[in-house]
């Protein structure tokens, strides 16, 4: 196996495109598993999917997923076994969240320091670890500090697992490999609460944690024996102010977003928040675009077709998890369903989505992101503005079909939309790539989520007083339904007074509804900005802008051309890196 290692270069010494230096080249250490060389064959070279690797890499990023939303249906639970009030128990949530959203952006220098493998073994190894001690808690606290620690491995498992999928598999397999990768990030929100009911129902709240430790020491076991190391970069130095100022400005950020809508959102603690984390952000930014060994390489937003990558999948995110939120609240609230029915209601949504992603991405290794996207965007928006019309009335059924041809849409335009962007980054940057896009998601994910409850709640108000005002007793059809309930009421032996308490519930049941409603008409909106960016990811673009970029970082490809590199992968008698001797050049074609 030929190894990459470290060339020299007509700049040595200076800080190449994004702050790299020629000095961060591949060294000789690393092995890559699958394949001769990293990002696999060129296309049409018939490579074939590393299964046992990719299986391994998916059950990680599931189990990280799955533990953000399976711990939600056990806090009544908890509270009542701590004593805990809801501001304290709501740390068990917001402490993970907060932990893995901080440690994402440094996953892409620990993986190029140290290879993804061993990173990768590591965050397992936290996880489970975290696991267990969640299921040995004893109180509030302990509980939540041991979500930290299963947060900080969580959080590292999701860019890690994508940046080492480009290592072994081959490039014209990329989509087929992310579909299946991409089925946790879609499935696992959505089944979460199912079996969190499940096992608090039928056993108990440590359970769900409790299943964690043997299929994480599994997984640990067959990374050891399947995956094999990536390259590492020589010469790498710590970026200790960028660290320092992601962590400080992603954690204050994230917590307002959080805590926003308890605190209120114009209240001195969230206003600081959003102020410091602004002004931290914008010193990161500045900080590592001066650098000479940035953390996160701030320079590939230049990259127009990933940076519009960035912005379509934040706001598919938002798409996603509105339904994921607003539904449960629905159902629950308002038609009075348990968790546990909740979650079988949203399973076959799940399921659809799950079967989607692998379609979408052999589709998309074929023609390209750009008709998935319209497509998938398209069912999305519609069946979107559709829940809007949602009622009191709307059958289990009818509302688990809109939901199934919801996720058939997301399930077709999630993965390309990802990887359009991804496969533009030359592959000796795709770690520092991915932690760059999983943070934005993390971000994305954690605002699509406090600006809808702000929204819902808003208009619920809005819709309570306009209700409130048309129900008094100056209105014809009020006073008749009030003479109605008084004479129910006295008919099954029951005060006639209690009519009153029933029409305001009435009116807040309705409120609640419509408040849903509009805050879904406003998920739409939000979809529906996405779809002009999606015309930056067509199938010549990306083989465009993927030759500019690999000549951008010629200075740090190994030696040969880069592998992976447009439209093949390089190799001696390549003319440009990446393009082979005898193709044409696609940016100036």
């Amino acid at each position: 196996m030929q190894k990459p290692t470290s060339t020299s270069s007509p700049d040595e010494g200076r800080p190449g495109p994004g702050g790299a230096s020629p000095g961060d080249q591949l060294s000789g250490t690393g092995e890559v598993c699958g394949t001769d060389q990293p990002g696999g064959g060129p296309p049409g070279a018939g490579g074939k999917i590393p299964m046992a690797a990719l299986l391994t890499l998916i059950l990680g990023a599931f189990m990280a997923i799955l533990d953000g939303s399976i711990v939600n249906v056990a806090l009544p639970r908890m509270m009542a076994i701590f004593g805990s009030t809801a501001d304290q128990i709501q740390w068990v949530l917001t402490g993970y969240m907060l932990a893995s959203g901080v440690v994402i952006p440094v996953t892409g220098y620990l993986s190029d320091r140290f290879g993804g493998k061993k990173v990768y073994i590591i965050s397992l190894g936290a996880f489970t670890f975290g696991s267990a001690l969640c299921a040995l808690a004893w109180s509030n606290n302990s509980l939540v500090v041991a979500r930290v620690i299963q947060a900080i491995g969580g959080g590292m498992m999701m860019p890690v697992s994508m940046a080492m999928i480009y290592y072994i598999v081959p490039r014209d397999k990329i989509g087929m490999a992310l579909g299946i990768w991409g089925i946790s990030a879609m499935v696992a929100p959505s089944i979460g609460p199912t079996l969190g009911g499940y096992l608090v129902d039928n056993f108990s709240w440590q359970w769900i944690f409790t299943i964690n430790i043997p299929i994480g020491i599994a997984a640990v076991f067959l990374s050891m024996a399947i995956l094999k190391e990536t390259p590492l970069k020589t010469g790498l130095k710590a970026d200790f102010p960028g660290i320092i100022l992601s962590i400080a400005g992603c954690f204050a950020l994230l917590l307002a977003l959080s805590e926003g809508q308890d605190k209120g959102w114009t209240s001195l603690y969230i206003v600081n928040l959003f102020i410091f984390s602004g002004f931290t952000l914008a010193l990161f930014v500045i900080w590592e675009l001066i650098t000479d060994h940035p953390m996160l390489d701030i320079r590939l937003l230049k990259n127009i077709t990933f940076a519009a990558s960035l912005v379509c999948i934040s706001i598919a995110t938002i798409g996603l998890f509105s339904a994921i939120f607003l539904v449960p609240l629905f159902v629950q609230n308002v038609q009075g369903l348990t968790p546990m029915q909740t979650g079988m209601m949203m399973a076959p949504a799940a399921m659809a989505s799950g079967i989607m992603m692998p379609i979408s991405g052999r589709l998309f290794d074929k023609i390209g992101a750009l008709p998935l996207c319209v497509v998938g965007l398209t069912i999305t928006i519609i069946t979107t503005y559709q829940l809007h019309a949602i009622t009191y009335d709307i059958s289990y059924r009818d509302l688990q079909l809109l939901l199934v041809e919801r996720a058939l849409g997301l399930g077709l335009c999630m993965m390309p939309l990802t990887t359009a962007g991804m496969n533009t980054i030359p592959h000796f940057l795709i770690g520092r790539a991915s932690a760059l896009g999983n943070t934005v998601r993390q971000i994305s994910a954690s605002f699509g989520i406090a600006y809808l409850t702000y929204v819902m709640l808003h208009r619920q108000e809005y819709h309570a007083a306009r209700l409130a005002d048309s129900v008094n007793w100056s209105s014809p059809a009020a006073t008749g339904v009030m003479q109605q309930l008084q004479g129910l009421l006295s008919q099954a032996g029951y005060s006639p007074q209690g009519a009153t308490g029933i029409l305001s519930a009435l009116v807040m049941r309705e409120s609640l509804i419509s408040g849903i409603a509009d805050a879904f008409v406003v998920s739409t909106v939000i979809i529906a900005i996405a779809m002009p960016f999606v015309f930056f990811l067509s199938k010549k673009r990306v083989e465009t802008q993927r030759a500019k970029e690999y000549r951008r970082y010629a200075h740090l490809a190994p030696p040969g051309g880069p592998p992976g590199g447009p439209p093949g992968r390089g190799g001696p008698g390549s003319g440009r890196p990446g393009i082979p001797a005898g193709s044409p050049d696609p940016v100036k074609a």
